[in-house]
Formats: C-alpha cells, structure tokens, sequence
C-alpha cells in the first residue's frame, strides 16, 4: 500500500526536531508571515516548490526531506531492521551485525551527528542574533 507524503507535516517535524520555533519561521520568511499562517501551512499535504525551497533555505534542510520523508516507512524500517539482527542508528541508517565494516560505518554515523549538533548550535546561536536584532529595531 502507498503511503501519501504529507509535506506540511514534514516541515513541522524538521522544523520541531531544529528547535524552531513557528514564530521564528514566520520572522524568517517575511512580514506576509506569522504563527498561525505557519501553523496553516504545517497543515497542507502539498507546499508550493517555490516555497519549500525557501523553507530549504531557512532550516538548511533539503528540498528532497520535506517532499521524500514518510514517517511509517521509516517507522517500518526500522522495526524490520530490528527484526533481522541488525540495529538501527538514527532514521535511515542501517548496520547489520555481519557487516566487517561495522565500526567504521558507526564512527561515520558519529560523526554525522555531531556534525548536525554543531549545525543545530550554530543555527540556534544566529537565531538568537536575529531576535537580539529584531529586538534592538522595536
């Protein structure tokens, strides 16, 4: 059975797992913007692409995760994962027990996440510069 993609609700879950805030999106993408217009938006199967690679833009998330991501494949995924002896690290990610490569493959994965920690970091730190600007403009 296919499963729809459900975009709106794809740009919430980027946008939550970033700590970003509604409010802090809708600063980001302009005056036409506020929190319940974003709120809307989370709500909406399909985004225009225009606007999805602006939200790209802002979170630093590909175009492709907003309009690709299914949560219950990746739910399946990774049960099935499990259910074959292997173990699962972060969504997407798969290392069997029979892989000769494993601790290669699980410092890579470290790596990876660290590198999104020091992402989401620098993110939060610009993001409190804005504010700090948008404070200092009122």
């Amino acid at each position: 059975m296919e499963h729809k993609i459900h975009q709106g609700r794809n740009v919430k879950r980027f946008r939550e797992m970033l700590g970003i805030k509604q409010e802090m999106l809708a600063f980001d993408l302009g005056s036409d913007w506020n929190q319940k217009k974003i709120s809307m938006l989370e709500q909406k199967e399909v985004i225009e692409k225009d606007l999805l690679i602006e939200i790209s833009n802002i979170l630093k998330v590909p175009v492709e995760a907003f309009e690709n991501f299914n949560e219950e494949q990746a739910v399946n995924i990774i049960s099935n994962t499990f259910n074959d002896n292997a173990f699962g690290i972060g969504v997407g990610y798969e290392v069997t027990v029979n892989n000769n490569n494993q601790i290669d493959q699980i410092l890579k994965l470290h790596e990876e996440k660290i590198a999104l920690y020091e992402r989401m970091l620098k993110e939060k730190e610009e993001m409190i510069a804005r504010l700090e600007r948008l404070f200092q403009d009122k």
